[in-house]
């Protein structure tokens, strides 16, 4: 024979009780300064939101070209010594002058 589920359950129920009678007042402040956060979260989606979903990311095979094609050569370089400009502030001497070349 089986017995009752509030039979089963009446220990719970008891232990319910009794924290309910001891800790009563801490529970019930808890949930006083936990609902305007629990209210904030529910207007922002919080029941509504679903999670993101990871995107697949599908990559392309690699295009293989058939063209033998070379790039132009690159210009040479001359020994070509361009001097610094030198900024009025980089006199030693404190003079004002426009750029020297």
């Amino acid at each position: 024979m089986k017995p009752h589920p509030v039979t089963i359950l009446d220990p719970v129920f008891r232990w319910l009780d009794w924290l309910i009678a001891e800790h009563g007042h801490y529970i019930y402040l808890v949930m006083v300064w936990a609902s305007p956060f629990l209210i904030a979260w529910v207007l922002r989606g919080g029941f509504w939101r679903r999670p993101p979903r990871r995107r697949r990311v599908v990559k392309a095979p690699p295009v293989i070209s058939q063209t033998k094609a070379t790039p132009p050569p690159l210009p040479s370089i001359i020994g070509e010594r361009r001097e610094r400009r030198k900024w009025p502030s980089d006199d030693d001497d404190g003079n004002t002058q426009a750029f020297a070349a």
